[in-house]
């Protein structure tokens, strides 16, 4: 995909988002939505608190986009990582997490997650672009632009702050209303809870190590140890599926970023980048290597 059409694209989600998070707010004249929002508002539930986070990064993308083609890629270097690190952390296994874990107890009880009385309120298409469409959209970013994953020391370091805020959240709403969140929880004995959280955690803590495999499977290494018996900062390698070279840039914390270029065939027929000085880019500025390598045979 060209980058004025992923821009176009990450306009639509964008749009989407907004859309989706301006008529959910919009609670009319019927007067059963109040009392699902009581005690807490809607920002109780995670389902409204990950569009709104969609929303956020969807921003964020769009901006990177227009400054890019505005500014060129030195000039916003921030913009990039943060997208990156939204997206990697939180964006993709939030998104994930709602996903399975609605329809797993959906499928079991719906009356543990979502009675049927909401049925009433909110109508079918919402329910599903609350709960199901917001996967796809996250995996459709992951194979349209790569994204650098951080260390995961501290990629689960913030996906374990946002978790423990949450459940931080249910527990006050609890302690001063005396009501749940969600069904599910008035079910379980104290134990139960600190067990049902826990494995709640370390569900979306698979879900994030999914979610950096999807990645490198789709774009290669962007982030991985440097070999210690490797005494140069650069390293070539050629990857046989995507058909592209790239050069690893030893950056710090015996850490390398694996960035790519153009490629040529030498003298001894071994695939050499054609500008080394193209790799020497931050994290996550990758893009334009990565689609000319994808379209190179």
């Amino acid at each position: 995909m060209t980058r004025t059409s992923t821009c176009i694209y990450h306009f639509f989600v964008l749009s989407w988002y907004i859309f989706l998070n301006f008529y959910i707010s919009q609670q009319g004249e019927d007067p059963r939505k109040p009392k699902v929002f009581l005690n807490g508002g809607q920002w109780k539930y995670l389902t409204f608190l990950n569009l709104l986070l969609q929303a956020l990064f969807y921003g964020v993308a769009c901006l990177e986009d227009v400054l890019k083609r505005a500014k060129g890629k030195k000039d916003i270097k921030f913009v990039t990582a943060f997208r990156d690190l939204l997206f990697t952390t939180l964006a993709f296994p939030i998104s994930a997490f709602v996903f399975l874990s609605f329809w797993i107890l959906f499928l079991y009880d719906r009356e543990l997650v979502y009675p049927k009385a909401l049925d009433g309120i909110f109508p079918v298409w919402l329910n599903h672009a609350m709960h199901t469409s917001i996967l796809p959209f996250s995996l459709a970013e992951v194979i349209l632009r790569p994204h650098c994953y951080p260390l995961k020391k501290k990629g689960l370091t913030l996906l374990a702050v946002a978790s423990l805020a949450y459940v931080s959240r249910v527990l006050w709403i609890y302690s001063e209303t005396g009501t749940w969140v969600y069904p599910v929880f008035a079910k379980l004995s104290p134990v139960g809870l600190a067990a049902f959280f826990s494995l709640s955690y370390i569900f979306s803590v698979g879900i994030y190590l999914f979610g950096e495999k999807l990645n490198h499977w789709k774009w290669g290494n962007m982030n991985m140890p440097l070999d210690p018996n490797e005494q140069t900062g650069w390293h070539q390698h050629v990857d046989p599926h995507l058909h592209h070279a790239y050069v690893n840039v030893h950056v710090n914390d015996g850490h390398y970023l694996s960035c790519l270029a153009e490629k040529g065939v030498g003298n001894d027929g071994h695939i050499y980048p054609l500008s080394a000085s193209s790799c020497v880019m931050s994290v996550g500025e990758g893009e334009e290597e990565i689609e000319k390598g994808n379209n190179k045979e």
